[in-house]
């Protein structure tokens, strides 16, 4: 069941929840600019040339909004055009076919379901687009078995022939010849066969309890048993124990690579689990149940106790989708759809391996970098390449200036020494992080756990609610009390997504405080492949903001009032409110006004709203969007002004960046947000301005200029809510290129 919303209305601003980002900056900068740093992007570049977008079924005209869950379907889409492209390295189109395949897996998990139980609820409400979640639903499911056509279409026919061509290739059971035979049966029996449990459908053996997006296989057979028992079906589940995919030996294969998946090893000797009796056929499927958790953290007096017992049953949710094999004959296909409550239209019949997402071992094993795109890892900025070998030398640099990292396309580095700086200072005495996903095998969390040993007061704030991350951080949760670290987990309806660091040191005699922003998290792991902005700075009351939201975590209390953070679920949708109608005020008067945002999602109606209203008053509007935007872009009368751009390439766009004209102040900021109803109002969120000059000057070029400058990989949203590739005209122009190449001489 979805986890309930908290229910929250904005109040009008007020003089105390203004932002106050026009204030003087009492700390060093660069020189001062004179001038307006950033004119709107759509000044910067010519007029982009449109390629047509596959049809995606959504209205020509009507509502202001476009569907979430379609939008989103639209983000697959375009992700799916990546592997399409002919220009993309063989093994990563085969990874972009695989992150589809996983990212339909949570589409389902969570937004599907949703929308089964918003029918279940509400089933006359209509959403903000207009439909009610029935008409949303099927528009859904069309749109998923077309996207699922095309999705195996490609590997079939394209894909597959092409590794195959390089010496890599998924062999087929149909395809075997003697030798590949003998060396399959061998493995099965040897390490697969004891592993299996077969279970007959009968009385005494009812339909067995079946994991999420476990692999499973149902066979007709004919015949008697031992018993005399003449059981007309079988089901065959595979354990989790068993690789999906073996690399076969190349004096078997025949080739340098070549993979025999576990689909076909079952397949071809499955029948060898029922002796004297015929396999009549060996059908795979695949149900994916609803995965979203419900705690009801009011109720309960140990979070991690309570959510440790809610994992247990996520993997038996209500299932929501069934894939099969495309062969699989329509009567066990119904028996399928009575056994789990689904539809036809639920059903998706798959041509290859119904976990498509598990070919992605082929790319992680297959030692062929010229499939690949070139390897690349971002340099460490030349201000830290330039300190001495002693702890402190960070901290010195921090206190000189703000500094400005760029994810991927600069290391990650630099953070993990600033922790690992606080960690072993023995001037430092307190350490403060949130943390959302890390991953399991983290240095930053072994820099907590060693500050923590040495002594040094420790305070962790662990989302727990982190979805798919929950074990992972109840295990760092609970490894971190082991050593006497203050482990909290955040504020009770509200996950914790702020991404804050903070290091208290004493310098002559009093506290002085470092601290560490960011638009993505600690996560060493993903920094190399999502773009994501971080500020480290010592700025006085910006430190002293974020001392006030640890408080806030950690403790209870009235709330405190901050000078130039801006929070959610407090300050932050307001202030955005409050900035964009300013610009819209400007724009009346006959003054510029431009808007710029980039984020991954734009979903909250009233902001859309507030948009709508600046454009139709004359605000140049330029958005960055990856995934999902209910705001249509160049409707006349409405939203003329505004241009969405959303760009895919080697790296996940995933930092959230804010700009506001503000009559020459130019006010930027970054922030941890999207503008979603979640990460306003059901959510801790930040977003901090960026002071200096000069680094204002370079998040305004990297997050916008460059991007309505990309002509490679960018989308372009039409009035009707779809996106058409923009296509070159002239010299090729990408970011994530532009951007590599740049930040290497920073």
């Amino acid at each position: 069941m979805p986890r309930p919303a908290l229910k929250s209305v904005p109040k009008p601003l007020t003089k105390s929840t203004k932002p106050s980002a026009t204030k003087a900056v009492r700390r060093p900068v660069a020189s001062a600019v004179t001038k307006p740093i950033a004119q709107s992007a759509a000044a910067l570049v010519p007029k982009p040339v449109l390629k047509p977008a596959r049809k995606m079924r959504l209205p020509p005209s009507g509502p202001s909004f476009v569907n979430r869950e379609l939008s989103l379907l639209q983000f697959n889409e375009r992700v799916l055009a990546m592997a399409e492209a002919s220009s993309t390295p063989l093994l990563e189109r085969l990874r972009y076919v695989c992150i589809v395949g996983s990212n339909l897996d949570e589409f389902f998990e969570i937004r599907v379901s949703s929308l089964k139980e918003q029918h279940r609820l509400h089933p006359t409400l209509r959403g903000p687009d207009g439909l009610t979640a029935a008409q949303a639903l099927s528009q859904v499911q069309q749109q998923v078995h077309d996207l699922v056509k095309r999705l195996y279409a490609l590997l079939n026919e394209q894909l597959l022939p092409s590794l195959r061509a390089e010496g890599i290739y998924v062999h087929h059971a149909s395809e075997w010849d003697d030798q590949q035979r003998a060396w399959a049966h061998e493995l099965f029996v040897t390490e697969m066969m004891p592993l299996l449990t077969p279970i007959a459908l009968d009385p005494a053996h009812p339909f067995p309890r079946v994991l999420n997006k476990s692999l499973n296989f149902i066979v007709p057979l004919a015949g008697e048993d031992a018993f005399g028992r003449r059981a007309s079906i079988a089901v065959v589940q595979a354990p989790r124990a068993l690789p999906r995919i073996v690399h076969m030996p190349p004096e078997v294969s025949g080739l340098p690579d070549g993979f025999i998946l576990l689909t076909s090893l079952i397949r071809a000797f499955a029948g060898e689990l029922f002796p004297g009796m015929e396999a009549l056929g060996v059908f795979q499927w695949r149900v994916t149940r609803n995965s979203d958790l419900f705690v009801d953290e009011e109720e309960v007096t140990n979070l991690r106790l309570a959510l440790q017992g809610e994992l247990s049953q996520r993997n038996f949710g209500s299932a929501v989708r069934l894939e099969i094999d495309q062969l699989t004959p329509v009567h066990i296909e119904q028996l399928l759809q009575k056994e789990f409550n689904l539809t036809v239209e639920d059903t998706y019949r798959v041509n290859g391996p119904a976990n498509v997402a598990r070919l992605m071992q082929i790319c992680q094993t297959v030692d062929r970098p010229d499939l690949l795109f070139p390897e690349f890892r971002g340099p460490v900025p030349k201000a830290f390449t330039k300190l001495p070998q002693r702890p402190e030398a960070i901290f010195e640099l921090i206190s000189q200036s703000d500094q400005l990292l760029h994810h991927p396309y600069q290391s990650f580095q630099p953070v993990i020494d600033f922790l690992t700086a606080a960690a072993t200072d023995p001037a430092v005495v307190a350490i403060k992080q949130t943390i959302y996903r890390t991953g399991e095998d983290s240095k930053l969390m072994e820099l907590l756990l060693a500050a923590a040993r040495a002594g040094k007061e420790v305070t962790v704030v662990v989302e727990l609610m982190a979805r798919f991350d929950e074990q992972t951080n109840i295990n760092w949760a609970a490894r971190l009390e082991e050593v006497g670290a203050h482990v909290v987990y955040g504020v009770v309806g509200h996950k914790t997504h702020a991404k804050m660091l903070l290091a208290l040191r004493r310098e002559k005699g009093g506290i002085r405080r470092y601290g560490h922003l960011g638009t993505g998290n600690y996560h060493p792991r993903t920094a190399t492949l999502y773009t994501d902005f971080g500020v480290m700075t010592a700025h006085p009351e910006v430190c002293e903001d974020m001392d006030k939201v640890f408080s806030q975590l950690t403790g209870l209390g009235a709330r405190r009032q901050l000078k130039w953070l801006l929070q959610s679920p407090f300050s932050l949708h307001d202030s955005m409110i409050e900035l964009i109608r300013a610009e819209t005020a400007a724009a009346k008067a006959g003054q510029k006004a431009i808007i710029m945002a980039k984020m991954n999602s734009l979903l909250e109606p009233r902001v859309i709203a507030e948009l709508y209203a600046a454009s139709q008053a004359g605000v140049k509007i330029d958005l960055v969007i990856r995934g999902v935007c209910a705001l249509r872009a160049g409707v006349l009368g409405q939203s003329e002004n505004i241009r969405v751009r959303s760009v895919i390439g080697r790296f996940l766009e995933h930092s959230r960046v804010f700009y506001f004209y503000a009559q020459g102040q130019e006010k930027v900021y970054l922030s941890s947000a999207d503008w979603m109803d979640r990460n306003f109002f059901r959510r801790v969120e930040l977003a901090f301005p960026v002071l200096d000059s000069a680094l204002k000057r370079r998040v305004i070029k990297e997050a916008f200029t460059l991007a309505f400058k990309d002509n490679t990989r960018a989308w372009a949203q039409q009035p009707d809510g779809q996106f058409a590739r923009i296509v070159s005209r002239g010299t090729p122009f990408s970011m994530h290129e532009a951007l590599v190449e740049l930040l290497a001489s920073k």
